[in-house]
């Protein structure tokens, strides 16, 4: 694997508090992370989170090159890109499902960069941005991951990921959590 991507919503809060602190200091993989958050506020996630990781939490800048064992947010009211030379971009442009950022924009650009050796995790939210995303991490061999509806805040989005991606792996935030730790360890 080559990095995981993760898209969440309504309900993202307690799912990424469970999911990203729980990653070992030897985690070695980047971690990107599309929360919807309204454009006219601050992603408090990512002071939240450092205080509470091991690994660094950091909003992404644009051409910043993408490291091992990081989190990165998409910054409030831009689009997270991967390119395909390794390196982060953000936009401003259209939103996607209304959404700015867009997950959907996330997991297509880190499936054209990274294929199969990308993991793509939609968790809970209140609309279908993430399912079409995860079908381009399905279509291009990567691994897909949806939270179980029946345990997510809000369903909306885990279930138009399923039906999207019905191959996608069901699971509940702490096996998540547990499957993600087990990933690349080393640096």
């Amino acid at each position: 694997m080559k990095a995981v991507v993760i898209g969440a919503s309504a309900g993202a809060v307690q799912a990424l508090l469970t999911i990203l602190p729980a990653l070992p200091a030897s985690f070695a993989l980047p971690v990107l992370v599309v929360v919807h958050v309204p454009p006219d506020r601050d992603n408090v996630l990512v002071s939240l989170l450092q205080a509470k990781c091991r690994l660094t939490v950091k909003e992404a800048e644009d051409k910043e090159p993408l490291v091992g064992g990081t989190v990165f947010f998409a910054p409030s009211d831009y689009h997270l890109l991967v390119e395909t030379d390794g390196t982060l971009a953000i936009s401003t442009d259209e939103p996607v499902n209304y959404s700015r950022p867009s997950i959907d924009v996330l997991f297509e650009s880190a499936a054209d960069a990274f294929g199969e050796a990308l993991v793509g995790v939609v968790l809970t939210g209140a609309n279908h941005d993430g399912a079409a995303g995860l079908r381009a991490v399905t279509q291009a061999g990567g691994t897909a991951i949806v939270e179980d509806p029946n345990f997510a805040h809000s369903r909306a989005m885990p279930l138009a990921a399923l039906e999207a991606s019905p191959e996608a792996a069901i699971m509940t935030i702490d096996a998540i959590a547990s499957y993600l730790s087990s990933l690349g360890t080393t640096r």
